[in-house]
Order: structure tokens, then sequence, then C-alpha cells
């Protein structure tokens, strides 16, 4: 449903002093989105559960104990990898059935299926 013209200039005097009166935050939640924060734990993640097996990897042969926290990071961090993954895929399922254009996946699939038919297709004539 279309906003009014009343409430679009409602919307951008709010969003205009918003910007005037905290320029940080405007900006902030400007550049946020949805994926931002679980993107930024995903590569934290990523990068503890190297740093993990890593730690654990060098200091077995020396500590059993180093080896246990590297062990243990490199778990806590698969976890909270899992986590953003599904948080992510919770996001994306939400944005699709919210759009409009959401496309099934027989129509997905089958124009797909349609490409690859004219590509080989195409294919074939060039060799004749």
């Amino acid at each position: 449903m279309p906003l009014s013209k009343d409430e679009e200039r409602i919307l951008s005097e709010i969003e205009q002093q918003l910007y005037e009166s905290d320029p940080r935050l405007a900006r902030e939640v400007a550049e946020t989105t949805v994926y931002t924060d679980a993107l930024h734990r995903l590569k934290w993640s990523v990068f503890g559960f190297v740093g993990g097996v890593a730690l654990m990897i060098v200091t077995l042969s020396t500590s059993y104990l180093l080896a246990f926290v590297g062990f243990l990071a490199m778990l806590g961090s698969a976890l909270v990898l899992e986590r953003s993954i599904r948080h992510l895929g919770k996001t994306g399922l939400e944005q699709g059935r919210r759009s409009r254009k959401t496309v099934s996946f027989r129509d997905a699939f089958g124009s797909t299926r349609q490409k690859m038919r004219e590509r080989f297709e195409r294919g074939e004539s060039g060799r004749n």
C-alpha cells in the first residue's frame, strides 16, 4: 500500500530531523541491514574456528590443556557459525515470503531447464 503525499512528507521530515540531530546514528541505520549482524558474526566465527583448529593442532603435542582450549574455541565458533547461518536462512525465507515477486520452485527450474535446452540446441546447430 503506497503512502499518501502527506505521509511521505512527514516521513521525509522525520528523516531530515534524524540526520540533523544525530548524523552518526542516521548513517549507521542507513548502512545496517538485516544481514549485517549475522554476516559480521559469521566472519568472526569462521576466523575463531580456524584459529581454534590451529591452536589445537599446534599445542596437542606439548600441552593437552592448551589443545583443549583450542578445541573449546573451535566448538564455540562452530556453534556461533551454525546460529548465524540459521539466522541468514530464516531472514532469507522471511523476505522471500513477503516478496510479491516470489517465483515457485517449478518456475525457477523450468526457466533454467529451458535456457540449458536452448544453449544445447545452439551448440548442436553450430557443429553441423
